[in-house]
């Protein structure tokens, strides 16, 4: 045993979201989220010597998803090596504001769950890994699985089908809807109508030919209805308004998430004018009242995009993301904080851990 990290990303909502039918036909909840490189969970386990207490501690211990997981990661090491249970100490720190729809809890467990596995000298599957989210949450996002863009059985913790090898590279500027106010995300199940999974089936397969197309108007173009479609679940009060700078500014559709507060406008990152049409969002959006609070590329690997203008001539946006507070020890120096206005342009997005 040793000293093991882990690290996991966060998602800017749901290009798709609704109900579908899994490979024996039966009705499925599934979504597809729109991947970013930052913000990121961080996190480090030191295994406790055998006969000190097999539980795992936990810093700071308002990251109560987490420290389920990784009470559960333990057990799974344990039975998947074939060795005692063990206990150690976990330390989380980075990620997203919980409530908004960004993943928040699935990136502290993802990262919680890969720290204690690394520590404990146990390779574990993105599929046992979602197993344990699923179990520690009630409801998971696929981030362990990378940026690969999956139809994903949030409640079941399965991948429904692989649309294809990426997302078309997309420029967003994202924002923060209902004052950005928190949402309980698993209140919010929503009713299937008659007639849903045939909608939401077409979505799926226009969305698969966009992808395999690397055609983002198509992309824009399903997120759009499914952000229209997920009215009757979480109603947005903004929706017309992000419809409206979306046609105003040459964007190929809008984005939000289905079950937060989070929602972005979205760009062909090849199209030309795109400097432009990203700083027109900005302003069209701040002037609306809709708080711009970061400004990413959908790539990972890809070389550098445009810049936009500096935005720190911009007004900043507090809380977006979270920092320790007063009572929680600092971060080791290698965990940074992420600016509360981020833009990934022109820096290239890390690779995932």
């Amino acid at each position: 045993m040793t000293v093991g990290t882990g690290q996991a990303t966060c998602h800017h909502g749901e290009i798709l979201q609704g109900v579908f039918l899994d490979e024996r036909g039966r009705p499925t909840r599934g979504l597809v989220t729109l991947p970013m490189a930052e913000p990121r969970t961080r996190a480090v386990f030191t295994p406790f010597s055998v006969s000190a207490p097999r539980h795992v501690v936990v810093d700071p211990p308002d990251r109560a998803k987490a420290a389920r997981a990784a009470e559960l990661a333990v057990q799974e090491c344990a039975r998947v090596a074939g060795t005692p249970r063990a206990g150690g100490f976990l330390s989380v720190r980075g990620g997203a504001r919980p409530g908004l729809g960004m993943g928040s809890s699935t990136s502290d467990v993802t990262a919680a769950v890969r720290a204690v596995a690394a520590g404990l000298g146990v390779e574990l599957t993105p599929e046992s890994v979602a197993g344990v989210a699923v179990a520690a949450e009630g409801a998971s996002d696929p981030v362990m699985f990378g940026d690969r863009p999956l139809l994903f059985a949030q409640r079941e913790g399965r991948v429904l089908e692989e649309l294809g090898p990426a997302l078309p590279e997309m420029a967003v500027v994202g924002c923060l809807t209902g004052s950005g106010q928190p949402v309980d995300t698993l209140s919010l199940a929503g009713n299937a109508r008659r007639g849903d999974i045939a909608v939401y089936e077409r979505l799926r397969a226009a969305l698969r030919t966009a992808i395999t197309e690397a055609d983002v108007a198509g992309v824009g173009h399903v997120s759009t209805e499914s952000a229209i479609l997920n009215q009757r679940v979480l109603p947005k009060d903004e929706l017309g308004t992000l419809r409206e700078v979306a046609r105003e500014c040459g964007a190929a559709g809008i984005q939000v998430a289905h079950s937060g507060n989070v929602a972005g406008v979205l760009f062909d990152a090849a199209a030309p004018g795109l400097v432009e049409g990203l700083e027109a969002a900005i302003d069209r959006l701040q002037a609306a009242g809709l708080t711009p609070h970061r400004v990413f590329s959908t790539a990972t690997r890809s070389g550098a995009l445009p810049a936009v203008a500096d935005p720190s001539a911009r007004p900043v946006l507090t809380g977006v993301t979270s920092t320790p507070t007063p009572s929680t020890p600092a971060p080791p120096p290698s965990i940074t904080s992420e600016p509360p206005w981020t833009t990934t342009f022109p820096k290239p997005s890390p690779d995932p851990t």
